[in-house]
């Protein structure tokens, strides 16, 4: 069963196309990831399906829902909750404040005590710093919050865009070990990621774009041993 379906999709910025006509679906339970160089139009995608950006044609359902061009606030009520390139979160408020901004369409008092304990549990260093200002953590712990505040939200879907984009080494590590945790657990996934050798061992099924377009695209572990992927984005 697919959650999300894309045919078509084209996005422009006045009369450049950073999205060409693209289809793509992603399974219940599965993580796929898009890679490819920047400028691609892997971001753009993204911000697409989250009403971010309008496509000039094509079409997205969720869950077999046409959601194309709805506002982002609508999408977001339907599931499909964006983590964005850069974490974004509201620096100047605590962990705690934005934990509850990611929960703001959920009216289920218990509900939400529910989600809260669930994100502090699987990051224990937001427990600890609940009432320190988001913008004074490291690069880490605020990819960290940003995470927890979409699952705030209860995603149906997730999308992730460059979630270990600066990050330490070690920390890179631990984002990759929390997306294959959600990923065990049946959390859908969109994954956006430069460290493409990260994102095909975590990921099911790949999309390579380039300029917009699909290139290649095939069960992960079938992509990552691709030669011109292979000399393209793994190093080798």
């Amino acid at each position: 069963m697919s959650r999300l379906d894309i045919s078509g999709l084209t996005v422009a910025y006045g009369r450049t196309e950073a999205v060409r006509g693209l289809d793509l679906s992603v399974a219940q339970g599965q993580v796929v990831c898009l890679i490819g160089a920047n400028g691609a139009g892997k971001t753009t995608t993204l911000r697409a399906l989250s009403g971010l950006v309008r496509p000039r044609a094509g079409r997205v359902l969720l869950d077999g829902a046409d959601i194309t061009g709805l506002r982002p606030h609508r999408i977001a009520a339907r599931g499909l909750l964006h983590v964005p390139e850069g974490r974004q979160i509201f620096a100047e408020l605590t962990v705690e404040e934005n934990l509850a901004v990611g929960a703001w369409l959920v009216r289920d008092a218990a509900e939400i005590a529910r989600r809260r304990d669930s994100v502090l549990t699987r990051f224990p260093r937001l427990r600890e710093r609940l009432h320190q200002h988001a913008g004074s953590m490291s690069g880490g712990e605020q990819q960290m919050l940003a995470l927890g505040r979409a699952l705030m939200g209860g995603p149906s879907l997730l999308l992730l865009d460059e979630p270990s984009m600066g990050l330490a080494p070690l920390f890179v590590e631990e984002i990759f070990a929390i997306i294959a945790a959600l990923k065990a657990e049946g959390t859908t996934i969109l994954l956006v990621e430069q460290n493409a050798s990260a994102a095909l061992d975590v990921a099911d099924y790949a999309y390579v774009l380039e300029t917009g377009r699909v290139v290649l695209q095939g069960p992960a572990a079938e992509v990552a041993n691709d030669p011109a992927v292979v000399a393209a984005y793994l190093g080798v």
